[in-house]
């Protein structure tokens, strides 16, 4: 086994730089061929309805708009190449995205008036199940049990909270959502923990059998067991009315609430308690751990369950929150998303709800352009949050560092 040296490290931090910084000089010079071409003015409205303070209209040069902000993705992108980021590469990457993605907005609000704080509004919604799912990846790898089955376990939950709520009430709606979560996840952990199977391959087949058998039933029961009762935004006092962090944060729904408690508490829950340690210890150095006492079995099972906890609440996001009902496959892949912002948030909950809130950005302003009519294929505006997260994990496969026995069963001799 070869061992980097302090100089390797180095080397391949910088090649890393430039391949970012080269990523974000490329979306600077595209939002120039593309977007900076349009006549005219946005308008970007920062009111709210029933806000505090009313604040100021802004109505921007289109073209001289995107060009700044072309301009800014390239001075990023090179100053990234050129000097290094210091730690901050992802972090760095992610604001040449969203550069790109503004571009995007304002050559195609041309015309009409964008609501920031609707549109943040809608980004900060958009990221909640990602960054809940997210969760449960994080713990999962943590522990050393990668779970591919986010999405099967989204569905689950999504299911299980529409027929439960639908006769018992949003709250009993919510509990069930996490046990349909919760199960996908003990059938991954115990198939790779207890009989070591291949954690990819059970996590595909979890999220196929989970596909099937919620399409199958959701056709098969009838209409008054997939209308649930759905929870309502309600705002925080005082704390709502701070303009505009105010109605971005304390003016939600109850899921997006635990969502945002969720991060802060997986976070502490890692890296500021001895179960924390233990987590990270089977993931890191499963072997050492277990010569010290510590189950190795014992800890991705409650770490796996932990995480599952979360994915249900993603999972009830859909039918408790957003829709109001379930549909075949209605999370259209986010599994796979919060799959991608545990990567580029290097499996820190932290980092995993800033990637989360990137792509939910991305599918934010799809939906915004949508509104405003931009001669766009509406089919083609729904494909931008998974383009967006091609470019952010374009940028990072084979340079994040996964925990060390992340996949690997661990067998005791």
């Amino acid at each position: 086994m070869t061992t980097m040296t302090v100089q390797d490290l180095r080397d391949e931090v910088s090649r890393r730089d430039r391949a970012f910084g080269l990523t974000g000089v490329v979306l600077g010079v595209l939002s120039l061929l593309l977007f900076a071409r349009t006549p005219g003015t946005t308008t970007y409205d920062f009111a709210l309805q029933n806000a505090a303070i009313d604040l100021p209209v802004a109505q921007l040069p289109t073209t001289a708009t995107v060009v700044v902000l072309a301009l800014a993705a390239i001075a990023l992108g090179a100053y990234q190449a050129l000097r290094g980021s210091e730690g901050r590469e992802v972090l760095l990457l992610g604001g040449s995205v969203v550069l790109f993605l503004l571009a995007f907005l304002t050559w195609g609000g041309e015309g009409s008036t964008v609501n920031v704080i609707s549109l943040l509004r809608l980004t900060i919604r958009s990221a909640t199940p990602l960054a809940l799912g997210a969760l449960a990846g994080v713990l999962g790898e943590k522990s050393g049990v990668i779970n591919i089955a986010i999405e099967g376990q989204l569905l689950a939950g999504a299911f299980l909270a529409a027929v439960v709520a639908s006769f018992a009430g949003p709250w009993a709606g919510l509990a069930a959502s996490t046990a349909g979560a919760l199960f996908i996840g003990m059938i991954l952990a115990v198939l790779a923990v207890k009989y070591h199977a291949d954690q990819i391959i059970v996590g595909v087949v979890l999220i196929v059998f989970a596909s099937g058998l919620t399409g199958f039933l959701v056709q098969q029961f009838p209409t008054s067991l997939n209308s649930p009762e759905r929870f309502g935004a309600f705002s925080i006092p005082l704390l709502s009315d701070i303009p505009i962090i105010g109605p971005l944060l304390f003016g939600q729904t109850i899921i997006v609430y635990a969502m945002l408690i969720g991060v802060a508490f997986v976070a502490w829950l890692l890296f500021q308690t001895r179960w924390g340690l233990r987590v990270r210890s089977v993931g890191e150095k499963p072997k050492a751990a277990d010569t010290v006492g510590i189950s190795v079995p014992r800890m991705r099972y409650q770490a796996v369950a932990v995480g599952s906890l979360f994915a249900g609440l993603g999972g009830a996001y859909y039918t408790l929150d957003s829709s109001g009902q379930f549909s075949r496959d209605m999370t259209n892949g986010a599994g796979f998303i919060a799959l991608a912002a545990v990567l580029v948030g290097r499996h820190h909950p932290v980092g995993a709800f800033a990637a989360a809130l990137i792509f939910g950005f991305a599918e934010a302003l799809a939906t915004a352009l949508s509104i405003i009519g931009v001669p766009i294929s509406s089919n083609l505006l729904e494909t931008a949050p998974y383009v967006a997260t091609l470019l952010v994990v374009a940028g990072i496969v084979g340079r994040t560092r996964v925990p060390a026995a992340g996949g690997q069963p661990y067998v005791t001799e």
